[in-house]
Formats: C-alpha cells, sequence, structure tokens
C-alpha cells in the first residue's frame, strides 16, 4: 500500500479536482462589470444558460435568466418549413458544453448536423451583455434563413405579465407594447394567458390583430410599426431598465407570462459561409429616453 503524505486538506482538494475532471465540467468564474453587474453561467441547467445579476443579488438569483439560445432554427432553400437543430431543455438533460472565460467574455463552441459549426459568445459590458452568435456552414446545403434565439426571461422587480411596464418605440415616441389591448389590464388570467404580443419592424403589418390559433395561443399584433427593433421594461420602483435590441429583426415580440423580450434577427447561411448576428440587452438604472439614447448609438455597430 503507498502511504499518502499529502495533508488532510490537500488530499481533500485533489479529490475533488479529480471527481471535477471525471464527472463534471469546472465552470469559469463569473464576470463583473464596473457598475457591479454579474454575468454567470447558470448551475442548474446542463444545456447553456445564463445568470445576469444585479449588484447585491446571490450568484443563483433568477431576476434576468437567458437561455443562451432558446433554440437555433433553419430553412433550407427551396423548402417551405423550418428545422430545429436545437431547442433548449432545463435541468440536467443533455451534455454541458465546454464554456471559457476569456476577458470580460463567456463563450462556448458547439457543432449541429450537418455540418454547421457555431461560436456563441456573452460578452459583459459597461451597460449590459451582448449576445453573439458565429455560424460556418461546413455542408453542402444552403439556408435562406438561420437564427438563434436569444430568451431572456424576467422575473422579480422585472416581471410584467400584464405588460403595464413593457415599451416599445414608434415614430411618436414610447408607447406601452400592449397598449391597443386595454382589457388585459382586468381580465381573467386564464384569458389573457398564454398569449404573444407582437409587433412589426421590417415584416408586414398583420391584417389580423387577434388571433387564437390551434396551440391555444392568442397572438396580439399591433397596428403601428416599431422605430427601433427594441423592447424595453421597468422595474416595479421604476429606477432600473433591461432593453433588448438588434440591429434589424423582423418584428418584436413578448410572452407576456415569462416577460421575455425577443428581438432576434435572421441570415441566410450558404454552403461553405459563415453568418453572424448579434443582440444587446441594456441593464441600467435611468429613463427610457436614455436607453433610446444608447439604442441609437450601438444599434448600427451590432451584426
Amino acid at each position: 500500500m503507498i502511504e499518502c503524505k499529502l495533508k488532510p486538506m490537500l488530499w481533500l482538494l485533489a479529490v475533488c479536482f479529480l471527481c471535477g475532471t471525471l464527472f463534471g465540467q469546472q465552470l469559469p468564474n463569473g464576470i463583473q462589470n464596473q457598475s457591479g453587474i454579474r454575468l454567470i453561467v447558470a448551475q442548474e441547467d446542463n444545456e447553456p444558460s445564463l445568470h445576469v445579476v444585479l449588484p447585491g443579488s446571490a450568484d443563483s438569483d433568477r431576476t434576468i435568466y437567458v437561455l443562451f439560445p432558446e433554440h437555433i432554427t433553419v430553412r433550407k432553400r427551396g423548402v417551405t418549413e423550418a428545422e430545429h437543430l436545437f431547442l433548449f431543455r432545463a435541468g440536467k438533460q443533455g451534455p454541458r458544453p465546454h464554456w471559457q472565460s476569456v476577458g470580460n467574455s463567456l463563450h462556448y463552441e458547439r457543432d449541429f448536423e450537418p455540418g454547421i459549426h457555431m461560436l456563441a459568445r456573452a460578452t459583459l459590458e459597461d451597460d449590459g451583455v451582448r449576445f453573439s452568435y458565429q455560424f460556418v456552414n461546413r455542408s453542402k446545403v444552403d439556408y435562406d434563413m438561420i437564427y438563434a434565439v436569444t430568451d431572456p426571461r424576467l422575473t422579480g422587480m422585472f416581471h410584467d405579465v400584464r405588460l403595464e411596464r413593457t415599451y416599445v418605440h414608434h415614430k411618436e415616441g414610447f408607447d406601452l407594447l400592449a397598449s391597443e389591448t386595454p382589457s388585459r389590464l382586468t381580465m381573467p388570467l386564464n384569458e389573457w394567458l398564454p398569449s404573444r404580443y407582437l409587433v412589426s419592424f421590417t415584416w408586414p403589418i398583420p391584417i389580423k390583430r387577434v388571433e387564437r390559433r390551434e396551440d391555444g395561443i392568442t397572438y396580439y399584433n399591433k397596428s403601428r410599426s416599431v422605430d427601433e427593433p427594441m423592447i424595453a421594461t421597468l422595474s416595479t420602483d421604476r429606477q432600473w431598465v433591461v432593453a433588448s435590441f438588434s440591429q434589424t429583426t423582423g418584428n418584436v415580440w413578448s410572452n407576456p407570462e415569462l416577460t421575455c423580450q425577443h428581438v432576434d434577427p435572421t441570415r441566410s447561411l450558404l454552403a461553405g459561409q459563415k453568418a453572424e448576428m448579434e443582440v444587446k440587452m441594456l441593464i441600467q438604472r435611468g429613463s427610457l429616453n436614455e436607453v433610446l439614447v444608447r439604442v441609437k448609438e450601438q444599434r448600427s455597430k451590432l451584426k
């Protein structure tokens, strides 16, 4: 028998390291910006998700919980039906990607059949988080469309089931996302939910204002398009704002039950080519007008 001469604490650390190597990945430490906001890989999910933690909150706080991404969807050239390359599953399902921390970014890579490689990077900036996706098509298949859906889900002081604090911007100025449905404020929740509220940006405005589909979800379409591809939600005390925006998108929308913000761009991805897309989530104390200034400054710089 070989005698172990390690001190008890060193022996314990060695065992923990060995177990981490054999049975699971050691997740990178979180990143913090100058304002005290932290970006942390979620421990509770194997598939990629993040916590964006406000100053003074615990690392496990889920007030801003981001599926990164919720799904990746493609449509082949000449085909009308889209298909999922990836669909997020919560909890300990599926393999955990190999997360890496470089500077102020957390990133991972993943391969999808047939021959699509993805690099996903979340970068903590002074005023929020920039979510970036780079796809490389190593197959011989052309895709007319690919997109990765960044899904920030807001709870706690940002939760807004009745969409009373969630805004979009029209050429006339800010307006509540769901301002054209005042009945949402008093109707029973089982009538209001499940629902989606959508506003066009580049896409034509749908003729039907309200669509009750076979999936049991009611879709509300606003009658005016937005002039900025953004959604902003105020905290209950109206001191903080979370606002998601992209360079361009077909429409912006929210599932009010989750208070999520969708502004996802789409790209084409031809055989042998590369496609990149980004979504920025601003998180700051201040007003909607201050957020709008930042959106106008940064939007053209997004991919």
